[in-house]
């Protein structure tokens, strides 16, 4: 017998809508300032539509302000667009800055991908804006530089051109029906990596598509731990979302409950299957934040020259 759904899975309709569409929108070779705001000092304004305008980090010590969906960003550090066995994508977002901890853990995943799956490399998509906060697009989370998105495809051999970075997509690893991953696309690579991001001690959660969680259930063999932090989230189905932990000793840092316990392949994943789940009816969209449901903090992130 299935448990009741949890509360905030009733968000779902609302959260999809504003997570999933954008992760392979294209960006632009030629990215144009956003018009000033004709009041931003009006409370009333989002918070979105100030910090997307700030295009530039604090240089300050390293702090993850607030919780993973409602704070900001102190001294991020940005990803470089190319590494050795990393690229970044949509470079035109400006979205590839983080917590150094993120930094460091991209930089050295990325490294070891030969090892673990034969990859080159890793494509990463958005981590954060410059002082983090909630975007004017496409993440409900992504706000403390603690999440990122990687692309379920292995960096090329070769480095990519502006044009391609922005124009290009990821691979959809998921069925037309929705019930699965699609075996042309899917590889024992696939699993191997996601095996390996879990088994990350920084690493939290892992979001990818149900159906990618089913075929990770289906082979995962008998050690089974780390399915632990792979949790299902529609809109995930080009790409996986790392999460990790606060930092130790960071006090301005809101963390979340650890998973439930378990492998996560039951009577859990089954509802992510059933028709209200797979065809939520819309949802009503909630009003945007504003700086005041913010951290007190995050006001003086967003002002700091």
């Amino acid at each position: 017998m299935l448990r009741s759904v949890s509360p905030w899975l009733l968000l779902l309709p609302v959260l999809i809508l504003s997570t999933a569409a954008l992760a392979q929108d294209k960006g632009s070779l030629d990215p144009r300032p956003l018009p000033p705001l004709s009041n931003p000092d009006d409370p009333a304004t989002p918070a979105k539509e100030l910090f997307g305008r700030r295009t530039t980090p604090v240089p300050l010590t390293a702090l993850s302000i607030g919780s993973y969906a409602k704070g900001c960003l102190a001294g991020a550090m940005a990803l470089p667009i190319d590494g050795k066995t990393w690229q970044v994508m949509r470079v035109s977002r400006n979205r590839m800055w983080g917590h150094p901890r993120m930094i460091a853990l991209l930089e050295r995943l990325s490294g070891q991908m030969p090892e673990i799956n034969g990859w080159p490399g890793l494509l990463i998509g958005d981590i954060a804006q410059p002082r983090g906060g909630p975007m004017l697009t496409g993440h409900a989370s992504h706000q403390v530089g603690l999440d990122a998105d990687v692309w379920l495809m292995p960096m090329p051999d070769r480095r990519l051109s502006a044009e391609e970075r922005e124009d290009m997509s990821a691979t959809n690893m998921v069925r037309p029906d929705r019930l699965d991953v699609d075996p042309a696309v899917w590889t024992p690579a696939h699993v191997a990596l996601l095996k390996a991001v879990s088994r990350q001690p920084e690493v939290t959660r892992i979001f990818v598509n149900p159906a990618i969680k089913k075929a990770l259930c289906r082979e995962a063999g008998a050690e089974r731990g780390w399915l632990n932090k792979i949790r299902p989230m529609f809109g995930h189905d080009y790409h996986f979302h790392i999460r990790i932990a606060c930092p130790p000793g960071d006090g301005r840092c809101q963390g979340q409950e650890p998973p439930p316990a378990g492998d996560g392949c039951g009577a859990e994943l089954a509802r992510w299957f059933t028709p209200q789940m797979l065809f939520p009816k819309p949802g009503r969209a909630r009003p945007p934040m504003t700086v005041a449901a913010l951290p007190p903090e995050c006001r003086r992130v967003l002002v700091a020259p």
